[in-house]
């Protein structure tokens, strides 16, 4: 199943989930523009190494990781994401509340990663943990939202109409699925499994208890 997007309107601008998509975005443009070396070099600096955190150094790094990406698909695909289901959650929150929600959902993400790798002297970046706070966020703040979703029926591709609960339900259940298989597929599934959880807890606490609603009255 994939997302193609949702039928939830917004009220507000999503100047913040813009911003973190054009911020991921030139991050990623600086990362090449040093060639091979300088790509190597951003991810063992600012990515997220268990061992480098281990000694001492690298605390900043649980943040700065999740504006690196590995390639144009990973940069894409998470921006892809995010571009569908961070606006709704931005427009739950806030802007200023979702700015730092996605940044705490990012930093749980990481620590729960940094768990499961322990020692590991390999780099883990991306935003994905970040962005699976946010679609955790969406399945507890608007279940019924229904979601344009591309799925294989046999050797037919189709466009569905599913309830955000089933599609995003669908997405966890798998992500912690293929966590839990050790297999070294170079993909953080235990970052996007500690995002969502992340998410699901902290999303009624950033959203606030009342929304104003606009009243008219005529004399």
């Amino acid at each position: 199943m994939f997302p193609l997007g949702d039928e939830n309107p917004v009220r507000l601008t999503p100047y913040v989930n813009w911003m973190i998509i054009g911020s991921c975005i030139l991050v990623f443009l600086w990362q090449v523009s040093g060639g091979y070396n300088g790509f190597i070099y951003s991810l063992y600096m600012f990515g997220l190494v268990p061992a480098r955190v281990l000694a001492g150094d690298g605390l900043y790094t649980f943040l700065t990781n999740i504006f690196l990406h590995g390639g144009w698909m990973h940069l894409l695909g998470n921006m892809f994401f995010l571009y569908i289901f961070g606006d709704n959650v931005e427009d739950a929150c806030g802007h200023l509340r979702y700015l730092a929600f996605y940044l705490a959902c990012g930093v749980a993400a990481s620590a729960l990663w940094m768990l499961t790798a322990w020692g590991s002297r390999y780099p883990a970046v991306g935003a994905s943990g970040a962005i699976s706070g946010v679609m955790g966020a969406y399945f507890i703040l608007f279940p019924g939202a229904r979601i344009r979703t591309l799925v294989r029926i046999g050797f037919i591709w189709q466009v569905i109409r599913v309830p955000a609960y089933t599609m995003i339900g669908l997405w966890f259940l798998y992500q912690l699925l293929l966590a839990s298989i050790p297999l070294n597929t170079g993909v953080a599934y235990w970052a996007h499994v500690g995002g969502f959880i992340a998410g699901i807890a902290l999303a009624k606490l950033f959203r606030p208890r009342e929304r104003p609603s606009v009243s008219y009255y005529y004399g």
